[in-house]
């Protein structure tokens, strides 16, 4: 399946970041020259969850599964184009799913493991789903009955597959004809679901070309071939496919797979298997540099750790780059194939690192990776006009190879999400930091603007992650009658600690916080609200700080 307009496919092709290549034909090419070596390595408590002891797949074993699954997919009758949704854990299994759905010529449509049948059933229905492949149950939940009932609202599912049927199908013997199905650049590799909660999702149509160039983006600067890379988040969405699973399919390597999240896991992983790059959220580079054994971890392995969902701080980079000789990049990006990644080959000083990007569509800017070039990005105001003077902060509007055609079968759209240059409306928001960065200034609807000041609630929220008795923060506009709103921030402290809203005032003016983005209320939790890719859930925040206020009135 090929959205990209025929316009879109002859310039990047003439410009030579598109071709005919499949990600698949990468996998191919690794495997050939490395059939021994370790492919992938499973979650150490796979056992837990899903009832089979983990597993080392070199090469070889992984390219006869994608042929006997695909081979298996073919005799149940998925043919060119068709959709399979799969909703499974991190597993080896998984991943060769991307490329057995892919080799029959079907499309992946992964989904989180919280998702439920809402979600699921919107999905189905939207991609007219041909089969769905799931697990018996996960954490005490029935999936397999879940699936059952939304079969049942979705007659265009034809089959149901569990994870028993899934390591019977690998084993089937490869049918020739799968050499026959055609599958080119443009195809659709995935079609993944923006993981926004007040609506319904939107599809994500990328093909290989599109994640090829997306994916290069990390590739350059932070990854090289043949590491050992670990994904700490679910195979479902940019987060981890963008940053892990993609780059392991064009570097080759092995990929170490993690999940659900557990610090003490997660750490020994990075120890015992040698990791060389991994991608982590804020939160968890500040609960391992904070974690009572810290200074006994061997982290020497690692070579470049990048942070993503938002910036970590100065403080964590600082400290990892003190213990640990590690530097932190930072990776903006979303599911609609936008990206920047802050690098220390681009960005070498860390005090702009550390909340700054290359601008890759600065005119003359020149970036270690050439995909780059063919980027181009506008700061605009409310009215579409671009800024371009220093300091100004305004929407980001950003296009090319990487970005998606638009929503899949949502043309209404269209015009919202693209401006009529073809540039995609990100709705967040930047400011311009000289002629070569651009500093992620907020959501646009995380703003919050207190007596006509505008306040990031990131900028709050890195601050807070430095003290030392803060495991995990968030802040969010609260309503004032005279001022419009005021800082909430919702803590949860580390153990054995005890946090005050004095104190973490206190804190904030030594570190020299403008007066106007003090927090004015504090509310103590024992877990941040976050969503299945590990942003936080703002609008749950928002939503029990305004029932609170109303109590107390």
């Amino acid at each position: 399946m090929i959205l990209a307009s025929q316009e879109s496919v002859k310039e990047y092709t003439t410009k030579g970041c598109w071709d005919s290549k499949t990600l698949l034909d990468n996998f191919y090419e690794h495997a050939a020259k490395m059939p021994n070596r370790t492919a992938i390595a499973d979650p150490l408590d796979k056992e837990t969850l899903l009832g089979t002891p983990p597993e080392r797949v070199s090469y070889s074993e992984f390219s006869k599964a994608i042929d006997g699954m695909a081979t298996a997919l073919l005799h149940s009758g998925i043919q060119k184009d068709d959709v399979v949704m799969v909703q499974m854990p991190n597993c080896w299994e998984l991943a060769m799913l991307y490329l057995a759905i892919c080799k029959v010529g079907g499309i992946i449509s992964p989904a989180p493991m919280q998702w439920r049948s809402k979600d699921l059933n919107y999905v189905a229905g939207m991609t007219e789903t041909k089969a769905f492949i799931t697990v018996d149950s996960f954490h005490g939940f029935n999936h397999l009955a879940m699936a059952k009932e939304v079969q049942q609202k979705n007659t265009s599912i034809r089959n149901i597959f569990t994870y028993p049927d899934v390591r019977r199908m690998i084993g089937e013997k490869p049918d020739p004809r799968l050499s026959e199905i055609p599958i080119d650049g443009n195809d659709l590799f995935t079609i993944c679901w923006t993981s926004g909660t007040e609506a319904q999702p939107k599809g994500c149509p990328l093909s290989h070309n599109n994640w090829r160039c997306q994916s290069s983006l990390p590739c350059g600067p932070c990854i090289l071939p043949s590491d050992t890379q670990l994904t700490a988040g679910p195979l479902v969405n940019m987060a981890s496919v963008g940053t892990v699973f993609v780059p392991w399919l064009l570097q080759g390597g092995t990929m170490v797979l993690h999940h659900p999240f557990d610090p003490m896991l997660l750490l020994k992983q990075m120890v015992t298997e040698n990791i060389n790059y991994t991608l982590l959220v804020p939160a968890v580079v500040n609960l391992i540099l904070k974690h009572p054994a810290a200074a006994q971890f061997d982290l020497s392995s690692i070579r470049a750790i990048t942070v993503g969902s938002a910036p970590t701080s100065i403080w964590a980079m600082e400290e990892f780059k003190k213990r640990w000789n590690v530097d932190i990049g930072n990776i903006w990006g979303q599911n609609e194939g936008t990206a920047f990644v802050s690098s220390v080959q681009d960005i070498p000083d860390v005090k702009i690192r550390v909340d700054q990007f290359p601008n890759y569509g600065a005119p003359g800017s020149v970036w270690s990776v050439p995909v780059t070039k063919f980027i181009r990005t506008k700061i605009v105001d409310l009215s579409g006009t671009e800024l371009t003077e220093p300091e100004s902060v305004g929407e980001l509007l950003y296009r090319g190879p990487n970005v998606i055609p638009g929503y899949f079968k949502r043309p209404d759209l269209v015009e919202k999400a693209f401006d009529p240059e073809g540039f995609f409306r990100t709705g967040d928001l930047f400011q311009i930091k000289g002629d070569r960065y651009l500093k992620f200034f907020d959501r646009a609807k995380d703003i919050i603007i207190r007596g006509g000041f505008n306040v990031s609630a990131l900028d709050v929220e890195n601050a807070l992650l430095a003290h030392p008795a803060v495991q995990d923060i968030a802040a969010v506009g609260m309503a004032d009658q005279d001022l419009g709103e005021r800082t909430c921030v919702y803590a949860v402290p580390r153990e054995g600690q005890i946090l005050t809203l004095e104190s973490i005032v206190s804190f904030l003016k030594e570190a020299g916080m403008a007066v106007y983005k003090l927090p004015e209320r504090l509310e103590v939790v024992d877990v941040i609200p976050r969503n299945s890719v590990g942003k936080i859930l703002k609008a749950e925040l928002r939503k029990d700080i305004a029932n609170k206020i109303k109590a107390e009135i």
